[in-house]
């Protein structure tokens, strides 16, 4: 069996408190032009556009469908469907929702999707098709196959992969799926060579996801093929049962199928990926002027920095100005503004959860 097309998924269903204030429920992450005068979701759906490309699947919050086909139609990248979450259920379900729908607009088992987070940057778009192009005879095969990124840092941020035993030319077993690690074990993992970052990129059959949930975790394949059966459609939009998708359990892709089926391959990719998971990791992949600092306002927003290093500066309206100062994120949204010590930007989740204390 080949695979004839492949169909992105984009999962579009976060709502990237780590980068406020620009990042809000109303407006997360994925909808910004954080990274390039696109939207992260924008730029995800153009990865998987070409001939063997179906138009995406997008899974997303039902408070974004606007939003999402708005950005989408901008693109040049409308859905196939899109559908809309009640309430969010993690990875697995979501996953289980598009699976379905892949099948009711006749998606064989010939057919593959290609599951993309919609916040994630990838540089090198053609290392990215190659390790798609490697992965699909397996995928014809039967097997769930994620993309392992190549690691250069001992990121405990990150889950791991351990790239076991090679299957196919650039394609391996998965060894062992690693939490993720504390720094010493991270250090040791980064050293040995044989491990990768999980990106959350994955390559399947429809039919090959749905029998490893009804294998591993029946209950959220019976909860989101009652919420597919009983959904509401307009047009692209598909609204799941609220009731019956609230009855799924809540869990990740890498709990729920991958770390638990048996023909389960990675393919390791360096192809310039990051999850834009804090201001630091944007300042990090962002350009900077000579003096290292990463500056851009959007809309009437207008930054000037003197005799300043090594800082990120965003805003999207008021004026930001900085003298004589060194390695700090300053960014504007609204009405808010965000100054903190670059290297510590995890600590905004301290910051929204002390607003919700408040």
């Amino acid at each position: 069996m080949t695979v004839r097309t492949i169909i992105p998924v984009i999962l579009s269903g976060g709502s990237g408190t780590r980068l406020w204030p620009m990042s809000r429920p109303e407006m997360p992450k994925q909808m910004l032009a954080l990274t390039a005068d696109q939207t992260m979701l924008q730029l995800t759906a153009g990865r998987a556009q070409g001939e063997r490309f179906a138009a995406p699947i997008v899974v997303a919050n039902a408070a974004h469908a606007d939003l999402v086909e708005a950005q989408l139609k901008d693109a040049g990248a409308e859905a196939q469907a899109l559908i809309l979450e009640p309430m969010g259920r993690n990875t697995a379900p979501a996953i289980a929702l598009a699976a379905i729908a892949a099948g009711e607009t006749g998606a064989g088992s010939g057919d593959a999707m290609l599951v993309m987070p919609s916040d994630h940057v990838i540089a090198d778009l053609p290392a990215f098709h190659a390790a798609i192009a490697a992965a699909l005879p397996m995928v014809a095969q039967g097997w769930l196959v994620t993309f392992g990124i190549a690691p250069d840092a001992p990121e405990t941020g990150y889950g791991w992969i351990q790239v076991g035993e090679e299957l196919a030319a650039g394609v391996h077993r998965v060894a062992r799926f690693v939490e993720k690690p504390p720094l010493d074990k991270a250090e040791a993992m980064l050293a040995s060579g044989d491990h990768a970052w999980n990106g959350g990129i994955f390559l399947f059959r429809a039919d090959a996801y749905l029998a490893a949930l009804a294998q591993h975790d029946p209950g959220i394949l019976v909860a989101t093929t009652d919420a597919m059966k009983l959904a509401r459609r307009e047009g692209t939009r598909i609204y799941p049962d609220a009731e019956a998708f609230a009855a799924s359990p809540d869990d990740s892709i890498d709990y729920a199928v991958m770390e638990k089926a048996d023909r389960v391959a990675v393919v390791p990719v360096a192809m310039g990926w990051n999850d834009v998971g804090s201001w630091d990791a944007l300042h990090a992949i962002s350009a900077r002027d000579a003096d290292g600092n990463a500056h851009r306002g959007d809309g009437d927003g207008s930054v000037l920095a003197i005799d300043t290093k090594n800082c990120l500066v965003r805003s999207d309206g008021v004026k930001v100005a900085l003298v004589g100062v060194e390695d700090l994120i300053v960014v504007a949204s609204g009405n808010d503004v965000l100054i903190m010590p670059r290297g510590r930007s995890q600590e905004v989740k301290k910051l929204i959860a002390a607003m919700k204390n408040r």
